[in-house]
This record gives structure tokens, C-alpha cells and sequence, in this order.
């Protein structure tokens, strides 16, 4: 008989481990690692963030305020205590993978652009139209060269 193996999806799992991302909630926009679930819609998580105002204290809380993300502290015990969350957490350097990836760089860029005031606004508009005016211009150029020859 042939053995057969099965694979698990790539997809974001909901697992010990896993970090999650709060979007509701007094901890919005905050990370955190799932260290226990505790039935299919709630889970038991723990920040131990460095970081000023971006810690979660451990506690459960609904999976519908969180998302799942794709980092994952690899070889976390199922109901870990803070000290040994806090030190994989470290370990796995959650936080700079975090800012390293585009999803978190894409939401700093909506915050900064949501903090913007009219004059700001009105600059960035004309230094697009500048930039766009630019990029024209050369390649007029381009296309007038390549008439030419």
C-alpha cells in the first residue's frame, strides 16, 4: 500500500505561536502571540512589547477583533508563562519582522497621510504634479531621440 502525505494549506493558521494583530478594541493596531486558544472563537494572548504604549497584557480576547498575521514564534509551549514569552518573542525579533513587512509600512503610510492637514495635502499634490511633469518631459525626450535616429 502506498503511503500518502498530506500537507497543510499555506494559509494563517490559528495556532500557539501565531501573532496576531488587534483591530478593535482598546489594544488597536497592537501585536501579540496566541500562547493558548481556548475554544474556536477565543484565544489567550500575551505582548510582551519593549516599546512604550504597545504592550498587551495576557488575557482572552475574541478572534473576531484580531487578524492573524504570517510571523510566527516557532516551538512556543501551549500556555507559556510571560518570563519564557517574552524571551522567544526576542528571540524570533517580532517587532522588526513586523516593521520589515509591507502590511505594517502600509499602514504607518495611511496613518501619516490620515494626519495631514489641507496645506500638507496641497503640497503633496503639487509635488506629484512636479514629479509628473518631470517623468513627461523625459520621456518627450526619449521619444523625440529615437525619432531622430
Amino acid at each position: 500500500m502506498p503511503e500518502i502525505e498530506i500537507y497543510a494549506s499555506n494559509w494563517r493558521l490559528v495556532e500557539v505561536g501565531r501573532v496576531i494583530l488587534f483591530t478593535h478594541g482598546p489594544y488597536l493596531g497592537r501585536l501579540a502571540v496566541i500562547v493558548e486558544i481556548i475554544d474556536h472563537k477565543r484565544i489567550l494572548v500575551d505582548g510582551p512589547s519593549k516599546k512604550e504604549n504597545a504592550g498587551v497584557p495576557r488575557h482572552a480576547v475574541a478572534l473576531n477583533n484580531t487578524i492573524v498575521t504570517p510571523i510566527v514564534i516557532p516551538q512556543l509551549p501551549r500556555a507559556a508563562g510571560r518570563g519564557p514569552v517574552a524571551k522567544a518573542w526576542e528571540k524570533a525579533e517580532v517587532e522588526s519582522k513586523w516593521e520589515q513587512s509591507a502590511w505594517a509600512k502600509r499602514r504607518d503610510q495611511r496613518e501619516k497621510r490620515r494626519a495631514l492637514t489641507d496645506f500638507e495635502r496641497f503640497k503633496v499634490v503639487k509635488l506629484k504634479k512636479q514629479a509628473r511633469f518631470e517623468v513627461r518631459k523625459s520621456m518627450a525626450a526619449v521619444r523625440s531621440a529615437a525619432k531622430a535616429s
